[in-house]
């Protein structure tokens, strides 16, 4: 039986794809099958989408597997010359007066949307509005208008926060550039759980960005977080110390040491993890004992003989 070849190893044995930068930070992947000579910075025609579109070249390499499932449908035409350079910014020009323009025929049709940013395509063959709103619009009469008045291709495209914080950039909280509007090709889950597994405070105007959405770096070094905590006892689990055993009280995750109150001790004392013991398949600690009138008692010790859960209530 002949040896599968994978698509990225069929469109291009010599790893040529190219990552192209277009307005408002939106990112694309395509196949350099002519074998241009490109180098990041430079400005280059792709195919688009029934037609050319021109954006600067921010990757050449061999890319990802995920990339060059998009990458294999569209390809770079040629490098971009002093002519393409002058019609480009004259469509920025153009885009200004589209979104006026635009806002007018919003505001005339009293549609609830809030209009983000034009993007003229670089063959003036399709002009896309980017736009948020808190439902759906039906935006067909809006459609109808902007088309008679351009004669071309109209797409009006309702985006999330998220993504209007990476069209307009900005300056986070750390003093540098969205990391959506540089670095990141996609948005990866944020969940108030990372938070937690980091021992943030659970404040969202400390959690969140300028979208109002929790920040992408609370992704970056989660999986360390994780892997840190697996390595250390749980809050209010039992361990033995040198000095005996206690009750763990805090932990420190950057330092991997954990804090633990001692019976007839005063305060805490802290200690590095590797110098404490403790029994990992019982890393939990004890149930809380319900009130006197509680109908339901709960379990203690070591489970129910019943087969309910300790401490758990419907």
């Amino acid at each position: 039986m002949p040896n599968e070849t994978s698509p990225r190893d069929r469109l291009a044995p010599d790893g040529n794809l190219v990552l192209v930068q277009f307005k408002g930070h939106r990112k694309g992947y395509y196949h350099n099958r002519r074998n241009l000579k490109l180098t990041v910075g430079q400005y280059c025609l792709v195919e688009a989408d029934r037609g050319r579109d021109m954006g600067r070249v921010n990757y050449v390499g061999p890319g990802k597997s995920e990339w060059w499932q998009m990458a294999g449908h569209q390809g770079v035409v040629q490098v971009a010359e002093a002519q393409d350079l002058a019609r480009l910014h004259d469509n920025r020009g153009d885009e200004w007066e589209f979104w006026d323009i635009c806002r007018e025929k919003i505001l005339a049709r009293k549609l609830n949307m809030n209009l983000v940013t034009v993007e003229r395509q670089f063959d003036h063959k399709k002009i896309t509005f980017y736009f948020t709103a808190e439902k759906r619009v039906d935006f067909r009469e809006l459609v109808r208008d902007l088309a008679g008045i351009f004669r071309t291709r109209i797409e009006l495209r309702q985006i999330g926060v998220r993504d209007e914080a990476r069209l307009k950039g900005g300056i986070g909280v750390c003093g540098r550039e969205f990391c959506c509007s540089t670095f990141l090709h996609e948005f990866i889950p944020v969940t108030l759980k990372m938070a937690k597994v980091q021992s943030l405070p659970l404040n969202p105007g400390k959690l969140s960005g300028p979208c109002g959405r929790l920040r992408c770096c609370l992704t970056y070094e989660n999986e360390v977080y994780r892997q840190t905590r697996r390595n250390l006892p749980r809050v209010g689990s039992m361990v033995e110390t040198p000095e005996g055993s206690g009750t763990v009280r805090k932990l420190n995750l950057l330092q991997e040491s954990v804090s633990v109150s001692s019976p007839g001790q005063e305060g805490l004392r802290e200690w590095p993890a590797d110098r404490l013991q403790w029994d990992k398949s019982r890393n939990l600690p004890s149930p809380r004992s319900p009130g006197r009138d509680s109908p339901d008692q709960g379990c203690h010790g070591d489970g129910c003989g019943n087969g309910s859960r300790g401490g758990e209530r419907n």
